[in-house]
């Protein structure tokens, strides 16, 4: 039997950030405050700032970190009701109850992106959205900004699995009032963990950075668009210092280092990744069992990981075709086939009483995820292509199958 190649290790480190590691080492300047200015974290801010088109960035130790400072930031009352999709990591309901407030789920579709409808009728109350890209599928942000912006609600992005991806040209993460990105391994850019929000609010940031750990006057280290000193930003410090808690969820000095060298390397990969992803979907697709759901019209992913949904197959074949992909050497996660899986909603057993969303619950079980790292070769991608259509033969009988090109 073919090897299938290995998917588990990240996307590999530039020697550009070994060098920079090596430099801070020596110097043991790993505090993001310890420089008088030019500290790799206040680089990097300056940097993505600067890729995506925002006025202002903040790096914190995780996505999770930044949902959660967002939520803060926009000072919320205790107990407000925060809409997310039933489709999601844990992390996000958990940053939720963190902030104090309370997670209110809606559905998702087989496409894995918000249920529009179901959307439009929770709105009513909430007084903020978190949309999750999961996955880097994009729900419909035309018709999310258009509720939202009619009745005041402002939107978080969570953007965690989305860095590169667009929305009728514009980059996700930028179209609500705030994103929220990771560097955590298995995204685009690998810093095992660290997280970064950006934002065109003054006074947002402002308090975010209060937030995050900017004691006393070290908020002065964070400047506004292309560091130039912002009379806005400077304003919004002024009102927010002292009055604000602290949490500590700074990044350090030693994960900017790694992740600096690899933005110029994003464009690639999210070209690879695409590349990747499309011709392994439509070799899938050869099966009848096989679904991949196709984009909205105005998205251009950058996907590292392929979804699909196996159709006419009941809870016995899913397992089992998850089984004899694991057989093959291929992991298959089915989302919703586990007890503890942390993106299948009813496994949120900390928010006590959960609701019912059978459409969400009825694509999680037959929803499943396989990993393709954007350095896969087209041979590598044949052989997990192969494999997964030998396991659903298995299951399901042998079929014609066209050879690649």
């Amino acid at each position: 039997m073919t090897l299938p190649p290995n998917v588990h290790d990240a996307e590999p480190i530039p020697n550009a950030a070994r060098e920079a590691i090596d430099t801070l080492m020596r110097s043991g300047d790993l505090f993001r405050y310890t420089a008088p200015q030019d500290a790799p974290v206040a680089l990097l801010e300056a940097e993505f700032a600067e890729m995506m088109g925002c006025k202002y960035a903040l790096a914190v130790s995780s996505c999770s970190a930044a949902l959660f400072l967002s939520l803060k930031a926009l000072g919320l009352p205790r107990d407000a009701r925060v809409l997310i999709p039933g489709f999601t990591f844990a992390a996000v309901p958990s940053s939720v109850v963190h902030a104090d407030c309370v997670p209110v789920l809606c559905e998702v579709g087989e496409n894995y992106r918000v249920d529009m409808d179901d959307f439009a009728a929770k709105l009513d109350g909430v007084q903020a959205v978190i949309i999750s890209h999961m996955r880097g599928h994009t729900s419909d942000m035309d018709a999310i900004m258009a509720l939202c912006d009619a009745r005041g609600i402002p939107v978080i992005e969570d953007a965690a699995h989305s860095l590169g991806t667009t929305w009728a040209g514009r980059k996700i993460g930028t179209i609500g009032r705030v994103g929220c990105f990771s560097f955590q391994s298995y995204k685009m850019i690998n810093a095992g963990e660290g997280g970064i929000l950006v934002t065109d609010d003054a006074d947002l940031v402002a308090r975010a950075v209060i937030m995050s750990g900017a004691y006393e006057h070290n908020w002065q280290k964070h400047k506004g668009p292309r560091g130039e000193n912002s009379p806005a930003l400077a304003n919004a410090f002024a009102r927010w210092q002292n009055k604000l808690p602290l949490y500590n969820l700074r990044m350090s000095n030693l994960s900017a280092a790694v992740i600096r060298p690899q933005l110029p390397e994003l464009a690639r990969r999210v070209r690879d990744g695409l590349k990747n992803h499309d011709y392994v979907a439509a070799r899938l697709e050869q099966s009848p069992h096989i679904e991949v759901p196709a984009p909205l019209a105005p998205e251009q992913r950058a996907p590292d990981s392929i979804q699909f949904n196996l159709v006419g197959l009941t809870d016995a074949d899913t397992s089992a075709f998850a089984e004899a992909a694991a057989a093959r050497g291929v992991k298959v996660q089915i989302f919703g086939m586990s007890t503890d899986n942390a993106r299948a909603f009813w496994n949120w057993q900390f928010l006590g009483d959960l609701p019912e969303l059978p459409r969400t619950r009825a694509m999680l079980m037959r929803a499943c995820d396989v990993r393709l790292p954007v350095r896969l070769t087209r041979d590598e991608l044949d052989v997990i292509a192969d494999l997964l259509l030998d396991a659903m033969a298995e299951i399901t009988g042998p079929m014609a199958r066209a050879i690649p090109a």
